[in-house]
């Protein structure tokens, strides 16, 4: 669940929620319809999308060997799900703590940065006819946030030991 509604529900147990409190409340209440169709959408269609986007990806990388594209789709495809999955909790912190720390260990040891830079860009475009300009605009911020973080520089992607 987003951290601000964890920290409503929370200090609800001493008082009454602030007029503030219960307007974010109820904001993520009234989408809540939306972000569910934008779910079931995806999930609905993810066999799909994901499916143009690997045959595309390797009409791109032909020189690629099939077992890192296979790796890259996949961990693509566990995005999407975690992403799906934040956008209906309306929570960028699942994205973070649940995917981001062992994803990004995995591209980095496998070295599919330059694989991934192509299918996210495939991956963004087959969404963007896939799903509609609702649905996008509140998948987008978390597929951002994932994609942004996992193209950054090793270095700075993972934690210093």
């Amino acid at each position: 669940m987003h951290p601000q509604l964890e920290t409503i529900f929370d200090e609800a147990e001493n008082r009454y929620l602030k007029p503030e409190e219960l307007s974010l409340l109820g904001e993520y209440v009234d989408s809540l319809p939306e972000r569910l169709e934008a779910y079931r959408n995806l999930r609905d269609r993810e066999l799909k999308i994901m499916q143009s986007v690997a045959d595309q990806l390797q009409l791109e990388l032909p020189q690629q060997k099939v077992e890192m594209l296979e790796r890259s789709i996949k961990n693509a495809l566990l995005l999407l799900r975690y992403c799906a999955m934040g956008m209906l909790l309306n929570d960028e912190t699942f994205v973070k703590e649940r995917l981001l720390g062992w994803l990004s260990q995995t591209i980095q040891v496998y070295d599919t940065r330059s694989i991934d830079a192509v299918l996210y860009r495939l991956l963004n475009q087959r969404l963007k006819q896939a799903l509609n300009p609702r649905h996008l605009t509140l998948l987008s911020p978390m597929l951002l946030l994932a994609q942004n973080t996992l193209q950054q520089p090793a270095n700075t992607s993972t934690p210093n030991r």
